[in-house]
């Protein structure tokens, strides 16, 4: 009997980020909804330079913006994730189990939900709690700006060919220069966000900035 011909199969199968541009076109969706619903069709322009007490809805602003921040930050970040614990992936919740985004989502989501509180009790604690409305109006501003080159990243990421591996170390040195322009950011806003004592300064930066930064780092990458 002649022998069966043996077929190879050239056709590549390219990887499925329909996930991702399905997150990315939500975050644009929740980012038009609160320039037009919740700004009162305010402009690009006028959000950004808005001051304080000209401001309405800064919570809603504040939530919506932490929710882009979080999920673009998850897809970003979840591909370098080198494994979900096992604990994380022996539960079930109807039958499914968390990937790697899903346990980066949740992490970072425990990291905002965990660094909000905290913030909040310190502001209350040293007896400003009015500036933590401030606070939270001006990091507001600065996480919006960072949430659109997040979105950026993650197009570039996914849907352009680059080498990962080598793009960790810059993803590491961009995130490196945004958490220090930050600390800069809060520390010398016309706004005064943070206390008016350099030892609450200090204590803010350690405790509510850099520990839980570390406790995040933990999560995800041991």
């Amino acid at each position: 009997m002649p022998s069966s011909p043996n077929y190879i199969n050239h056709v590549r199968i390219p990887e499925n980020n329909d996930w991702v541009i399905f997150i990315l076109i939500g975050c644009i969706f929740l980012y038009v909804f609160m320039m037009n619903i919740i700004e009162r069709d305010a402009s690009l322009k006028d959000f950004l330079l808005q001051k304080y007490f000209d401001a309405s809805n800064n919570l809603p602003s504040w939530i919506i913006t932490s929710c882009v921040i979080t999920l673009t930050l998850s897809v970003l970040i979840s591909q370098y994730i080198p494994v979900v614990p096992k604990f994380i992936a022996d539960l079930q919740i109807l039958g499914y189990q968390l990937n790697k985004f899903g346990y980066t989502l949740l992490a970072v989501l425990f990291f905002y939900l965990i660094k909000s509180t905290l913030g909040y009790l310190f502001y209350q604690s040293i007896g400003d709690g009015k500036k933590w409305t401030v606070f939270y109006f001006t990091a507001t501003k600065f996480y919006f700006i960072l949430s659109f080159l997040l979105i950026i990243l993650c197009v570039t990421h996914y849907y352009f060919p680059i080498d990962r591996n080598k793009m960790f170390l810059y993803y590491f040195s961009f995130f490196s220069f945004v958490f220090i322009f930050k600390v800069f950011f809060y520390l010398f806003h016309k706004n005064k966000i943070l206390p008016e004592k350099w030892y609450y300064k200090f204590l803010y930066i350690c405790t509510l900035q850099i520990a839980p930064l570390l406790l995040l780092w933990k999560l995800l990458f041991f």
